[in-house]
């Protein structure tokens, strides 16, 4: 069986065609050719030392607190069903790990473990190093794995990115269970996808915490959408989905701009407008509609907020 799974990856990744077929077929082609791996390899997974691990963890202090909790609870929901739960940095290494004792020693033996480098030019096609390679989310099924030594796996998979939009890491279920189906991968995806953005979304607030968050009223689950105002309306920073919506650089420092700009030259701006309705709506409620104690639960002026409210028609 293995050795069809490796005459399989040859052969698909080897036509001439391969990246147009399909973004598996693609990324078998970059571990093939680009990365140098053979499918048929056997060695054991890369692990790093637990001293490098621990300084990998130090710089990733931040997102790892931010993160515990949301690892913790995505366990409660995933761990009864044999699905362990892993946390990479930007360079696939595991930083972070949830699974039952009963099942520790399997995946250890399988490297679904803190230490493990699972990035795409180690370990070829697989959901964390893919997930990484490609900036998506992904659901990588048994023999869907580069590796041959790799297909009893099941990956699903969702990028997190950082304060600036950087990619900072992948967050991972994985299941060694040899009757998980396709429509089980799924479901378990778009708690993965949900939880990454969970995370990056604290992350970003907790990169802004003197900031006032506006989070836009959005039905897509892939994107945290998220900017950070100081007391002026002046943009601070957006995450990586707000930076899509309004066109602004991918990654980095954001240029300074009014928000209210922002608003004025983009259609998806309607979930920002509702948010703020909302939160000075509930200001006002709160000051029992007087406007300078609402203006000062919200951290601005009193005419500051009268403009908003002017500009939201708001009377």
């Amino acid at each position: 069986m293995k050795s069809r799974h490796v005459d399989r990856v040859v052969e698909v990744a080897s036509h001439p065609s391969a990246a147009a077929q399909s973004r598996l077929a693609a990324s078998w082609r970059r571990s093939l050719d680009h990365h140098g791996l053979d499918p048929a390899q056997s060695r054991r997974l890369e692990r790093i030392t637990d001293a490098v691990l621990a300084q990998r963890r130090e710089r990733m202090d931040a997102m790892l607190r931010v993160a515990a909790p949301k690892l913790d609870a995505l366990f409660l929901l995933v761990g009864s069903a044999g699905c362990g739960v892993l946390l990479s940095d930007a360079e696939g290494v595991v930083l972070d790990a949830r699974m039952a004792g009963g099942d520790a020693a399997a995946f250890e033996a399988w490297g679904l473990a803190p230490g493990a480098n699972w990035s795409e030019a180690s370990e070829g096609t697989n959901g964390i190093g893919t997930c990484i390679a490609e900036s998506r989310r992904v659901v990588i099924h048994r023999d869907e794995h580069f590796h041959a030594r790799n297909t009893g796996m099941s990956c699903m998979d969702a990028p997190i990115f950082g304060a600036e939009g950087e990619l900072i890491g992948a967050l991972d279920v994985s299941s060694a269970r040899a009757d998980q189906t396709v429509a089980f991968n799924q479901l378990i995806a778009a708690m993965v996808t949900q939880t990454a953005r969970q995370i990056e979304a604290d992350t970003f607030r907790a990169a802004f915490p003197r900031a006032r968050i506006i989070a836009a009223s959005t039905d897509d689950s892939e994107a945290a959408m998220l900017l950070a105002v100081d007391q002026d309306d002046i943009l601070l920073g957006a995450t990586r989905g707000a930076r899509k919506t309004f066109r602004l650089a991918p990654s980095g420092p954001v240029t300074p701009v009014p928000a209210s700009d922002l608003f004025g030259r983009d259609e998806a701006a309607g979930g920002f407008d509702k948010a703020e309705r909302a939160a000075v709506n509930r200001a006002l409620a709160r000051a029992g509609g007087n406007v300078s104690e609402a203006a000062r639960t919200l951290g601005v002026g009193r005419a500051t907020l009268y403009r908003r409210m002017k500009r939201l028609g708001m009377h």
